[in-house]
């Protein structure tokens, strides 16, 4: 990936990624696909398992098993654990522009629809992009994102700590200046005359 950023941590890292999600996902009714269910209406706890899929407005979320809770102000709280050897997924358009859009991946995923809070655990990836181009990427052992705060806190460790001798993260910043336009050649001579063209010009 050429002419990008990329800055290695191994110690705790704060990192701004402005990027509200979309306000209005939290309005919208929520539709969940999967294999398998176990419902308790009685605590609203749903446990869902095979190819499950969570859409809410623009927030997409997979995994193989979910646990889907809400609470009676009626905001979800969900944990996505993937099949072994495999991620759980999440993809959620920001505010401010058309095609503006965040989203990750993580052996764990939860999401906390009142505090707008998403934390990766293992394998955790975060990426914004924007009109289909990457702007930012962060990788690290647990990532926990705030859309409220627009901050993102890396730890070295998937238990959301930082342990001597734990993981790296990596952050990798896409340029946003676009190259300047190359200069304009100069003017190419006047091509010397002929000498037949000279020899005209005399008589």
């Amino acid at each position: 990936m050429k002419n990008i950023l990329a800055a290695t941590a191994a110690a705790p890292a704060l990192l701004s990624l402005p990027a509200h999600a979309e306000r209005a996902d939290s309005l919208k009714q929520a539709v969940i696909d999967f294999n398998n269910a176990d419902m308790d209406e009685v605590t609203q706890t749903r446990i869902l398992t095979g190819n499950v899929v969570v859409t809410r407005g623009t927030l997409l979320l997979k995994s193989e098993r979910a646990l889907v809770k809400e609470t009676p102000e009626g905001y979800l709280h969900v944990t996505l654990i993937a099949a072994p050897g495999k991620v759980a997924t999440f993809r959620q358009k920001r505010d401010g522009g058309p095609d503006l859009w965040m989203e990750g991946q993580a052996e764990r995923i939860e999401y906390d629809e009142r505090s707008e809070i998403v934390k990766l655990f293992s394998k955790a990836n975060v990426r914004q992009l924007e009109n289909g181009r990457l702007t930012n990427e962060i990788d690290g052992p647990f990532i926990s994102y705030d859309n409220r705060k627009e901050v993102a806190s890396v730890r070295n460790d998937a238990s959301g700590e930082s342990k001597a001798g734990g993981g790296r993260g990596t952050l990798i910043i896409a340029p946003r200046r676009v190259a300047p336009a190359a200069a304009a050649a100069p003017a190419a001579p006047a091509p010397a005359p002929t000498p037949s063209a000279a020899a005209a010009g005399k008589q």
